[in-house]
């Protein structure tokens, strides 16, 4: 299930920035007193009570890019067609919307548009009101600010949360509130037990022309126009009776690149896309090689723990001889060298060629994803590990790895129970890994090792 996503929605300079970096515990957002600082939207996780979510940053809308240069000017067009666009896609594309005020400001008229337009926008088709909006009363730093809070009340939102994201004060209830609204989504989620399998890759690598190709339809749009797919568009079918669930996103961009918009919150779905699926197919294009920007993908695929297909688009395209397959693989294996457990595909969606190849190859990487290695196993290659490379000595001590077990799959997690954790190097857990793939190789699966101190 991909994450939820929690929007921070509001004019410019009441503290969303200042409450991203709270709420996230990094500074990603740039604080600054001049209205309009983020230009861009940012995503970051956050966690909660043992719940994990995105919170989403966007810009501030400005009143004074209209017609008027007056701050509370709401009657230009420029104004309003910014208001409705970022409330609308906040609603579409976020579970949470946290509207956020000025609490030594006071209303004004900027927030009663704000409100209104989200108020309107709010109401889904069978009535029910989807997704919530929290209100919240920020910079509230003084005792007198929270007793002038009163006035929010008339904006619409019902209680306000009153906080101060730049010392931390209420955002406390403020996420337990949040939190309230997460366990309500899960509650009316259904399971879905289908093969989820992403196409994720850079603007017009062929993601749409490969989802057409597999399903045998016209299901997405094709164009040579970079970033057609604005969605991220699930087609289910069956496939030799395995129910499989296939993802079409937007293209991603790397972030100096998306501009504002729509684009930004396409690459928002895309990164969802990776979050909920089992396999990530990545599609790189054979007549640009591999780029910054495909191996930038590829990192989110590794960081979200997703098994994955690199597949090598427009191979139609290319003057080949005897080497030119090697050699590229060779030089994406090289860039991917973190990911060098991924299996590697050639392939055409244009003509077809290997396409029926990809999905049979992406649903045995999701059974690898699966399986489960029997404790006696692991600790037979643990053992042997230990016995063909100790890991080396720090300050008179070493590690020592007394036994290990599988403890999850989805994906493979192994716990090692050891003496002293702090001493394991990354190179020695990267060269346990490998040894642990020479008994089974967890095809385009990533394998997760974790340290735990053994009890006396």
């Amino acid at each position: 299930m991909a994450k939820p996503v929690v929007a921070l929605v509001g004019r410019p300079n009441v503290g969303k920035s200042t409450l991203f970096n709270r709420l996230t515990g990094e500074r990603l957002a740039i604080v600054d007193e001049v209205p309009g600082t983020t230009r861009d939207r940012l995503l970051a996780e956050a966690d909660w009570s043992g719940y994990y979510f995105f919170v989403m940053d966007t810009g501030g809308i400005d009143p004074t890019k209209g017609k008027s240069q007056s701050p509370l000017s709401v009657g230009s067009k420029d104004f309003i067609h910014q208001i409705r666009e970022q409330a609308e896609l906040a609603i579409q594309e976020s579970d949470v919307i946290l509207f956020i005020v000025d609490g030594q400001a006071g209303v004004t008229a900027a927030d009663h548009e704000i409100a209104d337009i989200l108020r309107r926008k709010q109401r889904s088709v069978d009535g029910e009101f989807k997704p919530p909006i929290i209100l919240v009363v920020n910079k509230a730093e003084s005792v007198k600010i929270r007793q002038v809070t009163a006035e929010f009340y008339e904006l619409g939102m019902g209680d306000p949360y009153v906080i101060s994201a730049l010392h931390g004060t209420g955002t406390g209830d403020l996420l337990d509130e949040v939190v309230h609204h997460i366990e309500a989504i899960g509650e009316d989620l259904e399971e879905d037990v289908s093969a989820k399998i992403a196409i994720v890759g850079k603007p017009n690598a062929g993601k749409s022309s490969l989802l057409n190709k597999i399903v045998g339809e016209e299901r997405a749009i094709v164009s040579e126009i970079p970033g057609t797919t604005r969605d991220a568009v699930d087609t289910k079918f069956e496939y030799n009776g395995i129910p499989v669930t296939l993802i079409d996103t937007a293209g991603i961009r790397r972030r100096g690149k998306v501009s504002p918009g729509v684009e930004k919150y396409s690459v928002i779905r895309s990164m969802n896309a990776i979050e909920r699926a089992d396999v990530a197919i990545l599609m790189i294009d054979a007549t640009s090689s591999i780029t910054a920007q495909d191996t930038h993908i590829a990192g989110y695929i590794k960081d979200a723990w997703k098994s994955a297909v690199v597949a090598v688009n427009k191979w139609d395209l290319i003057d080949k001889d005897t080497f030119t397959i090697n050699d590229f693989t060779a030089h994406i294996r090289q860039e991917l060298n973190f990911m060098d457990y991924v299996p590697m595909i050639f392939i055409s969606a244009l003509t077809g060629k290997r396409v029926d190849q990809v999905l049979p190859l992406a649903l045995q990487v999701q059974e690898e994803r699966l399986v489960r290695l029997s404790t006696s196993q692991i600790n037979r290659i643990i053992q042997h590990a230990q016995d063909m490379h100790p890991a080396p000595s720090k300050t008179g001590r070493s590690l020592r790895i007394y036994y290990g077990t599988q403890v999850r799959s989805d994906p493979p997690t192994f716990m090692l129970y050891v003496n002293y954790p702090e001493l394991a190097h990354f190179s020695y857990l990267r060269y346990l890994e490998n040894q642990i793939r020479k008994d089974y190789p967890f095809m385009g699966t990533p394998i997760r090792l974790v340290l735990k101190k053994r009890k006396n």
